[in-house]
């Protein structure tokens, strides 16, 4: 027995020693966790000494700027990539490829508060086993067709407080797992009818404080999912009968739920602004209907008024005619 604790002693030592001679300075490495402690060390570049058989990397509010490809070809046993709070502008193509022999649960990659401003088919390649993905707080104004489709296990996409303005179909093609997708506090002001198509597992679609005026009914009619709440607070409504009647078809789907339908307040038409839009869908129908019928009268009425006048015309002028035949017959017998 005491030979057994002795020799647990020294493989205990010597894990201790060899994870000090992978510590880069300013990080705290605890092997015995599988922990990695970046964070706040004001690194510039990803450290070159990071423990190889890490689980956990915190790399967190320092100031690195580029993720080179291949950054992590020493560390592939990563399960959780810690990044937010730095200067990233920059992901090389294939940065993150060397992670595909991670472990394929609990995988978390942390971009926010960076600067990127643009995704594309090539930045997460192989990323088959990331759950959570978040790159919220950047600059991104463009996402690619097909940039997540190596994330076929992804469950939370977080993209809110980005510069997106549109939404293209394509962009969510694969994330058939995809659970939660955050897109608050962007500029979107348009989306394509499919783009939501491909997310058959999605719960929550969050597209409140946007730039959104109108909405296309086809665009959440083609979300299959079982039950998805959709939250679109702060969204400057143009609050008219078209818009009224998308949401009352919207709320009739049983698997869509609308839960801040009844904050969704009015922008336009001025006369309505800051109005709840619940307050007035209802007159606002009724408005718009009082006043197409007047108009549909009145139109059928000025029809009507010049069918009628015709008709009189060519009466008259076939009177005339007859008339004027009859004079013709009773001079040619005289």
């Amino acid at each position: 027995m005491k030979e057994l604790l002795f020799l647990l002693l020294l493989v205990t030592e010597a894990s201790s020693r060899f994870n000090s001679s992978w510590c880069r300075q300013g990080c705290d490495c605890q092997g015995d966790l599988k922990f990695t402690i970046c964070s706040r060390a004001r690194f510039t570049h990803l450290p070159s000494r990071v423990p190889p058989n890490t689980e956990l990397l915190d790399l967190s509010d320092n100031s690195i700027s580029v993720i080179h490809e291949r950054s992590f070809s020493k560390n592939r046993k990563l399960r959780v990539l810690m990044l937010q709070n730095n200067n990233i502008s920059v992901v090389e193509d294939g940065s993150f490829s060397q992670l595909e022999f991670l472990q394929k649960l609990d995988l978390e990659l942390q971009l926010s508060h960076n600067r990127l401003s643009s995704l594309n088919s090539q930045s997460f390649l192989h990323l088959d086993g990331l759950q959570r993905l978040n790159l919220s707080c950047n600059s991104i104004h463009s996402i690619q067709v097909r940039s997540f489709s190596s994330m076929s296990s992804l469950r939370q996409l977080h993209l809110q407080d980005n510069r997106l303005t549109s939404l293209k179909s394509g962009i969510f093609s694969m994330l058939r797992s995809l659970e939660v997708l955050n897109l608050a506090g962007n500029q979107i002001h348009e989306t394509e009818v499919g783009v939501f198509k491909p997310l058959t597992s999605m719960t929550l679609l969050n597209l409140a404080d946007n730039q959104m005026s109108t909405l296309d009914f086809k665009t959440f009619l083609s979300i299959h999912t079982y039950s998805t709440h959709i939250l679109l607070e702060g969204n400057p409504w143009n609050c008219d009968c078209d818009l009224q009647r998308v949401f009352r078809k919207l709320r009739s789907i049983q698997r869509l739920f609308l839960d801040d339908y009844y904050n969704l307040t009015c922008k336009e038409p001025l006369v309505l602004k800051d109005y709840r839009l619940m307050d007035v869908d209802t007159e606002l129908c009724l408005a718009e209907t009082v006043t197409v019928l007047i108009i549909t009268i009145t139109v059928v009425t000025t029809v009507l008024a010049a069918m009628l006048m015709g008709e009189r015309k060519r009466k008259k002028k076939k009177k005339k005619h007859w008339t004027q035949q009859g004079q013709i017959s009773d001079e040619s017998d005289y």
